[in-house]
């Protein structure tokens, strides 16, 4: 009965149109002052405790090295790479934007920033070399989203500080499935451009590809410096971050002289907004997973659903239902901090790895990112075609409907999540 009504209280009040952020706070205050006798003490020193975490520093770190290369030329010199090695294959130019993709999603940790960057310059190419507007859009749209799962993924930190789960391992166990589904929608790409016969670019000499990674190897270095310099034991997760802004502002600005220095503080700038709007979302969701706590919701969940005999099959199935119905009302970083304290626990009581529970919550937020009406990823790639939101909505379908699938796989086979965490006996 607790949960009907702080979870009819959160909902009424997003109806509204209210942001989500202030809806947890007020949901949490007025619960708290009306129907339970918690001392207001109490609910400060959780408010503080709760964000005094370390790992929370990785957010505004990575969200500025990402602002940085968006702003940079990185995005430009990953796509000549790309190109140069797939161009010529059926759909190169679509190839070398997943491609590209996934290597700026590798160094920025933003889905978003990734359609933005890598989209505004590949979009408009493939369409002036042929390409039909629909099939480029879905296939950045689409591509984009892999900068959830890549590490360093900022939602994957919101995740781990949410759930006190090691950001290390996640950001392991995020590669190989981020490699695989960047190879699924790559095929698709390659199976719908062949049957359509979609244009091709000339072979690249071996010589115009060395030359095109020496100009994008400073951008490249940067995954090679973050995950491995964690691990390697270099340096923690959070002193990944500090190194990629800094290393992001020396190559954006004195190596490749893409940013003037008139240019650092409107960046700084939009950096600090962003990580304050996150900062902002994470405290009423401290506050949110403190009430569900206080009022032992987790745990009658959990035992709710062992009385079903849900099992771990069931019940992932529920999950995955679940957070793609939250995908259609609400963002990934407040999905991840709303949902994650709530389903992590019952997930570990059927015996769920957390490390792979948390995979399966990144892909579910990847779909959310590429479909109505919330998908911000559909809003970034509507602003760069000019295209509206429900004719983006079918360019994105096999695309979408290969994200579903994956999500399947990833879903109930656990391997391809855990075995690089297990390799490196993290």
């Amino acid at each position: 009965m607790n949960a009907l009504l702080i979870f009819g209280l959160l909902i009424a009040l997003m109806l509204t149109g209210m942001p989500v952020s202030i809806s947890l706070g007020l949901t949490v205050l007025t619960y708290l002052f009306t129907m339970t006798q918690v001392p207001i003490e109490a609910v400060a020193l959780k408010l503080f405790t709760g964000i005094e975490n370390f790992g929370i520093m990785a957010i505004p770190f990575f969200i500025l090295a990402g602002t940085l290369l968006t702003k940079g030329g990185v995005a430009r010199r990953m796509i000549h790479f790309a190109t140069t090695m797939v161009g010529h294959m059926y759909g190169g130019l679509a190839l070398a934007g997943i491609i590209a993709c996934a290597l700026f999603a590798a160094i920025s940790g933003s889905s978003v920033a990734t359609v933005a960057a890598i989209g505004s310059i590949i979009m408009p190419e493939m369409v002036r070399r042929g390409f039909p507007k629909r099939f480029s859009a879905g296939v950045i749209t689409t591509s984009g989203a892999l900068g959830i799962l890549v590490p360093p993924s900022v939602v994957m930190v919101l995740f781990a500080v949410s759930t006190n789960t090691s950001v290390g391992k996640l950001f392991a166990a995020g590669i190989l499935p981020g490699f695989v589904l960047a190879f699924a929608l790559g095929f698709t790409t390659w199976w719908i451009a062949r049957k359509r016969k979609l244009p091709r670019l000339p072979r690249a000499t071996w010589g115009e590809r060395w030359q095109a990674f020496r100009d994008a190897a400073w951008g490249l270095a940067l995954i090679a410096i973050v995950i491995g310099g964690i691990y390697s034991g270099v340096f923690t997760p959070t002193e990944a971050a500090a190194c990629a802004a800094v290393y992001s502002f020396f190559i954006v600005v004195f190596i490749y002289k893409d940013l003037k220095f008139t240019q650092v503080p409107r960046a700084l700038l939009d950096a600090a907004a962003m990580s304050a709007m996150l900062l902002y979302i994470i405290t009423n969701a401290v506050l949110f997973s403190f009430l569900m706590t206080n009022e032992n919701i987790p745990q009658g969940m959990a035992d709710w659903i062992m009385a079903q005999g849900l099992g771990q099959v069931g019940f992932l199935v529920v999950v995955n239902v679940l957070l793609l119905v939250a995908g259609n009302v609400m963002e990934p970083s407040s999905i991840v901090l709303i949902m994650a304290p709530i389903l992590l626990p019952v997930a570990v009581r059927l015996g769920v790895d957390p490390v792979h529970f948390g995979v399966l919550m990144m892909v579910n937020m990847e779909v959310g990112l590429c479909h109505p009406p919330v998908g911000l990823n559909l809003y970034v790639a509507s602003g760069i075609t000019g295209m509206g939101i429900t004719e983006l909505t079918v360019a994105v379908l096999p695309w979408l409907l290969t994200m579903i699938a994956f999500l399947v796989l990833v879903t109930y086979w656990p391997a391809l999540s855990l075995s690089l965490p297990n390799l490196l006996h993290l």
